[in-house]
């Protein structure tokens, strides 16, 4: 993210725009706003006439919903939507399913799956991966009121979500000897806001986003800065990747994807931007 001034602009451009595992459609496009030409491009999705993506639930500010049935805006969300208009695909179906599943390439007939999913090598021998549309830091959350610092953060017990990278961060780079690995992100920040854990630690934008819809039960102590980058995955061996590459493309060069930052994420994190968090050392 950007500065203070860019943390404002993006305050005032939002202010202005503004978990089952079974396959559940939206609405048409929700309350996307639409970008670019219509079918400017053409893919042989997974299901015909639908733009069919996996998803993994609760993902505030990404995907804003409790269910699949209820999301209707977010800035993944809204970017799939865009997506599928670009391709000429007047319908998206979502489907929730666990993270672990998504990076291990065990889900079918879809189009992508977007998670904020970082690009690794491992993950690349089991999936493909599309353009990178993110670049994000790992969080860290605990209980409002609990003293938890970097200096005492390796002797506290961590909960990180099954699949993902934290899991040998913390381990492997942090030596955090105590740590929960839980199979979804609600049941991950639950354990945080009743003390089961000290603290949890997951992409900096999930952080914020959970932090800000926890009601005062949680706060952000801290970031580590990474040089991950979010992408979303296609089957492995997926004829539609360099389409759907060159349309995630187009809505980053076009300024869609920071129209949609603007009014998605900021907001969802309660005004607060990744710059606002004390950064720490690894």
């Amino acid at each position: 993210m950007g500065s203070s001034t860019i943390k404002h602009a993006l305050l005032a451009s939002a202010l202005s725009l503004m978990a089952g595992t079974a396959w559940a459609e939206t609405t048409g496009y929700g309350k996307c706003e639409l970008t670019g030409e219509r079918a400017s491009h053409t893919i042989e999705p997974a299901v015909p006439g639908q733009f069919n993506v996996i998803i993994n639930l609760p993902a505030v500010g990404q995907f804003n919903g409790d269910t699949p049935e209820t999301v209707q805006d977010g800035f993944e969300f809204c970017m799939a939507v865009n997506i599928a208009h670009r391709l000429g695909l007047d319908s998206v179906k979502l489907t929730n399913a666990s993270f672990d599943s998504i990076v291990a390439g065990k889900n079918k007939d879809f189009d992508i799956a977007l998670a904020l999913i970082s690009v690794t090598e491992p993950r690349k021998k089991v999936v493909d991966f599309s353009t990178p549309y993110m670049q994000s830091s790992f969080g860290v959350a605990a209980k409002a009121g609990a003293d938890v610092t970097e200096a005492d953060l390796a002797s506290s017990r961590v909960g990180v979500q099954a699949g993902t990278t934290l899991v040998s961060f913390v381990q492997d780079t942090l030596k955090v000897a105590d740590v929960d690995v839980y199979d979804d992100t609600a049941s991950m920040f639950t354990a945080a806001a009743s003390g089961k854990v000290d603290a949890v630690m997951t992409d900096m934008s999930i952080v914020l986003g959970q932090v800000a819809n926890s009601q005062g039960r949680l706060k952000v102590v801290g970031k580590y800065p990474t040089d991950d980058e979010m992408a979303g995955i296609y089957p492995k061996g997926s004829l539609n990747k360099p389409v759907i590459d060159a349309v995630i493309a187009e809505l980053k060069e076009d300024g869609t994807l920071k129209k949609l930052e603007a009014a998605y994420l900021l907001p969802s994190w309660g005004g607060v931007s990744p710059d606002d968090v004390a950064t720490w050392q690894q």
